[in-house]
């Protein structure tokens, strides 16, 4: 009953370090939304059945097709074969203990919001621009309505961001599938006996 548990823990964690990789897309889109304005309209997410963001949800859908498209599916059934190979299945119980593993999953916390801001940064930064160019206009032109201009004018710019900025934004997701392989390695490599 012992190494049933233990196997079920190694694969939760496994699985949460796989997931936090490639949840840093939907955080990515997450801080896109809340600049775009799109905060409150959320769409409700089908496989987890919480509200996601729009932009985030649309780049999520995006990132697990390209990851279908250059099969790193099989990355994350490699991570899976490793586990029986760096924890055997006759270990009593991982190093869930030892504070290197908590310092590896705030390692692990930290990257994937670091990854989020990489991928978001573009998007956001010209949204900063576009508010900088509104206050500057609500100032000069008092007559001028600028929640009434600028929403549609910040859903557009970033609409153009976001397509200009799209190849940018693939090769910061191939580079999360090749972190997630080497994190859940990393993992494996902390916890196990090999």
């Amino acid at each position: 009953m012992l190494l049933a548990f233990k196997e079920a823990l190694v694969g939760l964690c496994l699985g949460l370090i796989a997931y936090m990789m490639i949840a840093a897309v939907q955080i990515a889109g997450s801080f896109i939304d809340f600049q775009m304005g799109f905060s409150i309209a959320n769409v409700i997410d089908p496989q987890t059945g919480a509200q996601s963001p729009l932009i985030g949800q649309f780049i999520y859908t995006m990132a697990l097709l390209f990851m279908l498209s250059v099969n790193a599916h099989h990355l994350l059934l490699d991570g899976i074969y490793y586990s029986f190979q760096y924890i055997s299945v006759d270990q009593a119980f991982p190093n869930f203990g030892d504070e290197k593993f908590a310092y590896f999953l705030a390692k692990s916390f930290n990257a994937m919001f670091i990854i989020a801001f990489q991928m978001s940064a573009p998007v956001v930064a010209s949204l900063f621009l576009v508010d900088l160019a509104l206050g500057i206009v609500a100032r000069t032109v008092p007559q001028l309505n600028v929640f009434v201009v600028g929403l549609p004018l910040k859903i557009a710019v970033s609409f153009i961001m976001l397509i200009v900025c799209m190849s940018v934004i693939f090769v910061v997701v191939r580079n999360v599938f090749s972190l997630t392989i080497e994190t859940m390695r990393n993992l494996l490599a902390l916890v196990g006996v090999s």
